[in-house]
């Protein structure tokens, strides 16, 4: 699968991400298993090539990898991040993304660009949703000004940048923006990908978790514009 949406960004220096990623190639690399990669390749499209480490054994080693190692500072979350997305096996990916979930409080609204960058670098859902959910998500609840920056998101011809402005508030609850929900859901009601209905689907899904009733309301007056999967997946749990 060819590389979407990638841009060149500089990896700032950073003494821990030195230290982390020579234990990280050096503990994952060990544990290989090239038979086990054949079919998680498989699995996901050939999206990439993978190590063989299942998730249990990965997180397991990421531990160890991680063990005495200090909290990073962004610049040290930018480090880890890009040159994970730089190493061909999906596994070192995955690392990152872990990581970034645990540290993204450490992050501003200046890591954004960096988010953007991973989601539509070699892109695929495995790695797509949970930094839309956890990453993206974390740093526009952080800062007021970033909403904006996902109303651009959502429009935008990247199938995985709008995936992600659709995902970013899935754990978001009673704090949803509800308006900008729904904008942005029939902004790409029309969109011809399964990726993004299955997402329109998938959000409206999980805020109907916190107020069922907006969204039977906004798909009874809305539904005709949606595509059938988008509407199954909103209504899933809660019936028209």
């Amino acid at each position: 699968m060819s590389v979407t949406g990638a841009s060149t960004l500089a990896v700032p220096d950073s003494a821990l991400a030195d230290t982390l990623l020579d234990r990280l190639t050096t503990t994952y690399g060990a544990a290989a298993d090239p038979e086990r990669a054949v079919p998680m390749r498989a699995y996901m499209k050939d999206v990439a090539p993978f190590l063989g480490l299942t998730t249990p054994v990965r997180r397991a080693l990421s531990r160890e990898v991680l063990k005495g190692l200090p909290k990073p500072d962004e610049a040290d979350c930018t480090a880890v991040a890009l040159r994970c997305w730089r190493l061909p096996e999906r596994e070192y990916q995955y690392f990152a993304v872990d990581y970034l979930r645990r540290y993204a409080g450490r992050c501003s609204s200046a890591f954004l660009p960096v988010t953007r960058h991973l989601v539509s670098t070699v892109p695929w859902w495995d790695t797509v949703d949970l930094l839309a959910a956890h990453v993206v998500g974390a740093l526009v609840a952080a800062d007021p000004e970033l909403p904006a920056a996902m109303d651009a998101w959502s429009a935008d011809d990247d199938l995985w940048i709008v995936r992600t402005a659709l995902l970013h508030q899935l754990r978001y609850k009673e704090r949803t923006d509800t308006d900008r929900l729904f904008t942005y859901c029939l902004r790409q009601s029309g969109h011809p990908d399964f990726f993004v209905r299955k997402a329109i689907g998938w959000a409206l899904r999980e805020y109907a978790k916190t107020d069922p009733d907006a969204v039977r309301d906004f798909l009874a007056r809305e539904k005709g514009r949606f595509a059938p999967l988008s509407v199954r997946e909103a209504l899933k749990n809660i019936g028209a």
